[in-house]
């Protein structure tokens, strides 16, 4: 028996064209530019049907900012950047009071956090009291100045690029901060082929801004209702099972110093429906689980020392566990 068959729901089809069509057209924008980064790039995508924020990481050079850039020019929407920096205060980011002569009042000035999508460059270059300023606006999509809540407009959502191994003027980022990042994407070094690919397409655009070469195809509006749409696709209860299950034992493996959250089963949930609608579904198979599982737990796992030394990492464990929980049939 398929997987078609045995978790697709007995009742009418949801039609998911549109969306494919669309998230097809926002990958065709982005491969205008960027080269070799197909993973990447899907699972950028999948972050932005699946309503959830992302942490771009990887060295320096390999067109992190640059992404999340062209991703945000693809959306007809309000695009803010923001560059973090040792100095860069709470109030720089969510906005202040200031006082209005006029009125003799304060009124709210609102930070560059108020946009759809956000570009958060370099966020582990900011001490912790800044980086705690993003947790209510990135968890409840709300922020509170004074006594008073500002909701944040859909869609919204945190794209955060980071180096891994600058040390010098960089702050680590807290567990309770990164468990607010559905994804952890890792950008690697592009291929020999890739490069020689990308080098030559420099070479021909010559003067060319590259980012003049990437369309808007898709508005807010319209990512709001797909993000909406995409919760009504079925799972059956044996694969909510089976997400519960692989996050639980991420929790009692004793490779793992601490396991996931159930912030994590949720996302995986959300973003396994993503998958499946991507590919034209309206239910979730194993494969969706798999396909998203790395990018959700990857960050929100911490190892043991001892693991660290014998030169494991959280992916490994990940697919260790992944690999001895047993498929739903």
């Amino acid at each position: 028996m398929s997987y078609e068959q045995t978790y697709q729901p007995f009742e009418n089809r949801i039609d998911f064209t549109d969306v494919q069509e669309k998230m097809y057209a926002v990958k065709n924008e982005l491969k205008k530019v960027i080269v070799g980064q197909d993973d990447v790039i899907d699972q950028l995508i999948l972050a932005l049907l699946s309503d959830g924020h992302s942490l771009i990481e990887g060295l320096p050079g390999v067109a992190k900012t640059m992404m999340a850039k062209l991703l945000a020019k693809t959306i007809d929407s309000d695009f803010s950047r923001i560059q973090f920096t040792p100095d860069l205060m709470p109030s720089d980011v969510i906005g202040t009071s200031i006082l209005n002569s006029k009125i003799n009042e304060f009124e709210f000035k609102k930070g560059p956090i108020f946009a759809n999508i956000v570009l958060i460059d370099e966020i582990n270059r900011s001490p912790a009291k800044t980086q705690a300023a993003l947790f209510e606006c990135m968890s409840e999509r709300q922020v509170t100045v004074d006594g008073t809540t500002y909701p944040l407009q859909p869609p919204f959502l945190v794209f955060a690029t980071q180096n891994p191994i600058e040390q010098e003027g960089t702050y680590r980022l807290p567990e309770a901060q990164l468990d607010r990042f559905m994804f952890k994407i890792i950008v690697q070094y592009p291929s020999l082929e890739n490069e020689i690919e990308l080098l030559k397409e420099q070479h021909e655009r010559k003067d060319l801004d590259k980012e003049t070469l990437v369309e808007s195809v898709i508005n807010g509006t319209e990512i709001t209702a797909f993000q909406h749409r995409v919760k009504s696709i079925y799972i059956h209860e044996s694969l909510i099972n089976y997400i519960a299950t692989i996050v639980h034992q991420t929790r009692i493996d004793q490779s793992l110093y601490m396991g996931a959250s159930p912030r994590a089963s949720i996302a995986i949930l959300d973003a396994s429906k993503s998958n499946a609608a991507i590919n034209g579904r309206d239910f979730v198979i194993p494969e969706d689980i798999k396909q998203v599982a790395y990018a959700i737990l990857g960050h929100r796992v911490v190892l043991i020392p001892e693991k660290e030394m014998e030169g494991f990492s959280t992916h490994h464990i990940i697919q260790q566990i992944i690999d001895r929980v047993e498929i739903p049939r």
